[in-house]
């Protein structure tokens, strides 16, 4: 068996900068170098950022994007390199590799299945490709799949057919709860069924709404995970993969191939020592933990933050974002303001204030009492003859929503807003009020996983983080005298999970009260989804944890007379 010496180059790029992630990956090719490795791969769409959205209708961002390729292929002197860019033929754009060797642009290959489903939307800028590019080596042949190529069975049964030992794997999957099993278990079968070896690279990073959590693996014919990466940081993962000589598998060839003999001036290499797993968790709330810091820290620092302003309530959800924030950014970097009304109790503040000083954060304190009395002295003509309710209540989040947004204005905060997936689904939430803000770091998390999250974090830390009293009392919105969120929504263990069924399932009404659930408060639920979804539509961006979120995988129209 002949040994290929392959390094998988987990980075995080940037999208749209192409100077600075040319200088990532140039950097990177010159580590694996010192390493003497044959290959360097490194994660779709490299060159731009995934994913570049409508960068890709500007025709000069396509062109800017080959220069800048083409520029990398001069750092490969002695050395394969794998990289994505956006490959411009006929007057169609492609998400394609480029393989570049000897400081040459040799080839690419195209991606054949292009994603159009959930956060994907490739089938609006790219088309698709229909061949293969081989590369022939010196005792070996390598193929290319682009990140859905493999979910697919055909294009590695093609490249199989083809001779090819060993698939090269690009990829840009972000991080969703169980993505990361179901990866492991894909490619397994991948390998066994086709008898090859596979080398997936994984980009990692926040990019808006999504997290890719790396996780770069090496994979025998036998299905074998043989080296793992780390996950949700960058890496560059180096390993001699055995190779078994292979002959054309007796099976019918689905795209056309190509060749790229490519020979390196490759002596003896001296072996090197590789831990056969890195870090990685099987903890479900540590892994999502890892993806709310690396998507709060690259949200912030890639749009140009580097502070950032949160409102604490002495409740759980911003004591949570608060500490996410102090995690990701430092200290240093977070301002936290305590904005009580009348309803506020002396427990929520000392709350905030232990909060604040477990974290070493600062906190400044604004009454909104006045404020608020003077909007009702105000108001009060027009709401004489009427019951108090919610639009006083709404009045306070509004009036903390306009001083948070101020103090940004200011100062150049970023402001993080502390609502969850189970308020922003049912509309517990005030628009122009607690909802005004930058980035959404919890959107996503039901409320029933920020309990565990919050619980998990002092469990991992070994002490106290967050307050056991935060942890333990009842949430409450304080907008009015001994006010509880179960005076409103039905108990959040039962809320999540009709939440779950409805909104990332899709069943029905009928279908969810078959699972035992009471059809009334299932009605009441859905209508409080659907009648929300324009408050939705005017929230923050927020990380994507689960498999449908509200920003970019779930799309409902605002004028909708649809009933469950």
């Amino acid at each position: 068996m002949s040994k290929l010496r392959i390094a998988l180059a987990q980075i995080n790029p940037t999208v749209g900068d192409l100077n600075g992630n040319v200088l990532k990956i140039k950097s990177f090719i010159k580590k694996a170098q010192d390493f003497d490795s044959d290959i360097v791969v490194f994660p779709e769409l490299s060159i731009t950022g995934y994913p570049p959205e409508d960068l890709l209708l500007k025709s000069h961002f396509i062109d800017d994007n080959i220069s800048a390729a083409l520029e990398v292929s001069k750092q490969t002197s002695n050395i394969i390199a794998i990289y994505g860019f956006v490959e411009k033929e006929n007057d169609q754009i492609y998400n394609s590799a480029v393989i570049s060797s000897n400081n040459q642009f040799l080839g690419t290959q195209k991606k054949i299945y292009l994603p159009n489903y959930g956060v994907f939307d490739e089938k609006r800028y790219f088309s698709s490709g229909n061949s293969h590019t081989l590369i022939n080596l010196q005792n070996s042949t390598v193929g290319i799949n682009i990140c859905e190529d493999i979910w697919y069975p055909n294009p590695t049964k093609n490249l199989a057919a083809s001779g090819v030992s060993t698939i090269l794997n690009i990829n840009g999957s972000p991080f969703q709860i169980g993505k990361i099993q179901e990866r492991k278990n894909l490619l397994i079968k991948r390998a066994i069924e086709n008898q090859v070896n596979i080398a997936y690279v994984n980009m990692v990073g926040g990019q808006d709404e999504l997290v890719f959590d790396g996780g770069s693996m090496f994979i025998n014919f036998d299905g074998e995970i043989e080296v793992s990466g780390n996950q949700f940081n960058e890496q560059l993962l180096v390993y001699d993969l055995h190779e078994q000589t292979t002959s054309k598998q007796n099976r019918s060839i689905t795209y056309s191939t190509s060749s790229i003999n490519i020979n390196l001036d490759k002596p003896n290499k001296s072996s090197i020592q590789t831990s056969k797993f890195n870090e990685e968790s099987d903890i479900l709330e540590d892994q999502i933990l890892q993806a709310l810091l690396l998507g709060t820290k690259d949200y912030v620092q890639k749009t140009g933050f580097s502070k950032v302003l949160i409102a604490l309530s002495g409740g759980i959800d911003s004591a949570l974002v608060t500490t996410i924030a102090s995690l990701a950014l430092g200290p240093e970097n977070v301002r936290c303001i305590y904005l009580p009304s009348r309803f506020s109790s002396q427990q929520s503040k000392n709350d905030a204030n232990d909060l604040c000083i477990n974290l070493g954060i600062d906190m400044n304190e604004i009454s909104i009492e006045e404020i608020f009395s003077t909007f009702e002295s105000t108001l009060f003509e027009d709401f004489k003859n009427t019951d108090w309710g919610v639009a006083e209540e709404n009045l306070q989040s509004r009036i903390r929503g306009a001083l948070v947004m101020a103090l940004s204005n200011k100062f150049g905060y970023l402001v993080l807003t502390t609502g969850n997936k189970s308020e922003m689904a049912v509309g517990y939430a005030t628009i122009y009020g607690d909802m005004a803000g930058g980035f959404a770091v919890i959107k996503d998390v039901p409320k029933t996983l920020v309990y565990k999250i919050s619980k998990y974090i002092n469990l991992k830390y070994k002490k106290d983080i967050i307050p056991q009293s935060i942890i333990q009392k009842e949430p409450t919105a304080e907008l009015k005298f001994d006010q509880k969120d179960s005076d409103s929504l039905p108990p959040y263990e039962i809320l999540d999970q009709i939440l779950e069924l409805y909104v990332e399932k899709d069943y029905s009404s009928n279908e969810i009260a078959n699972k035992g659930f009471d059809l009334e408060t299932i009605n009441n639920i859905i209508q409080l989804v659907d009648k929300n979804e324009y408050k939705r539509r005017q929230s923050a961006p927020g990380i994507k944890i689960t498999s449908k979120n509200f920003d970019r995988d779930r799309r409902m129209p605002l004028s909708n007379k649809y009933i469950n």
